[in-house]
């Protein structure tokens, strides 16, 4: 059983962690240099899309790695999974306090750049920023798993 929801913890946060750095290392930089009207378009619906999707995503990896721990054989799993369940609530706690609130501002945007505020630039290279370091910390909370699931 607890293999099972070791590989289960594995394949949802590995694939969640996989969003979100496609999200940095690609679909942000491609927006940020499409023609504004269009750049906007795409980030106002990627927010849409994604503020719907990710919470759920977010809490089943946090729910199947902590369950993972407490099923965990030996210390050193027990710990290493608690220590990627706790990084993955400080993703959650970066999404909410700093990323959140930029989506929710970008997603009512009327997506032309006269419908946006004037600081939209800054505002999409500041999220652009919390979301690399937001990728940093579920990155290694998943190899911190991952280092669980082969000890």
């Amino acid at each position: 059983m607890h293999i099972a929801l070791l590989a289960l913890a594995l394949v949802v946060t590995g694939t969640l962690v996989g969003v979100e750095l496609m999200v940095a290392a690609i679909a942000a930089p491609l927006f940020s240099r499409l023609p504004g009207e269009t750049g906007l378009l795409a980030r106002a619906d990627s927010a849409r899309v994604m503020g719907r999707l990710m919470p759920w995503w977010y809490a089943g990896a946090i729910l199947l790695v902590l369950l993972s721990a407490v099923t965990a054989e030996g210390a050193d799993r027990t710990v290493l999974a608690g220590a990627s369940g706790a990084l993955l609530v400080v993703g959650i706690v970066l999404s909410i306090v700093l990323l959140v609130p930029i989506n929710n501002r970008v997603r009512t945007w009327d997506c032309d750049e006269r419908g946006a505020p004037s600081d939209w630039r800054a505002q999409l290279s500041r999220w652009d920023g919390w979301h690399v370091g937001r990728v940093g910390v579920i990155f290694t909370g998943f190899v911190l798993l991952a280092v669980a699931a082969v000890i």
